[in-house]
């Protein structure tokens, strides 16, 4: 499991979220190679059929703790367009709740 997996295993353990800029600073990543891997989880997640890990993560500024808009677009790529975000990042978070060590 990597350093991404791990913290984001620990994130849904604890039911909480982080945003992008605070993972990339605790992971010592640049924000493009923080984005790069987490599109590389979804590509994973979507092919096990299991919820995106990287609902997780939500944008500083929003106020509604919802994922950037590279997210839905990239949720959208891989088959599983969000009609309403906000119901689907509260299904995908609910569900790393009740799984959160999903193996990478």
């Amino acid at each position: 499991m990597t350093k991404l997996e791990s913290r984001l295993a620990a994130l849904a353990a604890a039911g909480e979220t982080s945003s992008y800029g605070d993972l990339a600073r605790a992971l010592g990543l640049r924000m493009a190679d923080l984005t790069a891997q987490l599109e590389t989880l979804m590509e994973a997640d979507a092919r096990e059929a299991r919820p995106f890990r990287a609902a997780l993560l939500r944008q500083r500024l929003s106020p509604d703790q919802l994922p950037a808009p590279g997210f839905f677009l990239k949720a959208a790529e891989l088959g599983r367009p969000a009609q309403d975000p906000a119901a689907f990042i509260q299904a995908e978070r609910q569900a790393l709740l009740l799984f959160p060590n999903i193996p990478g």
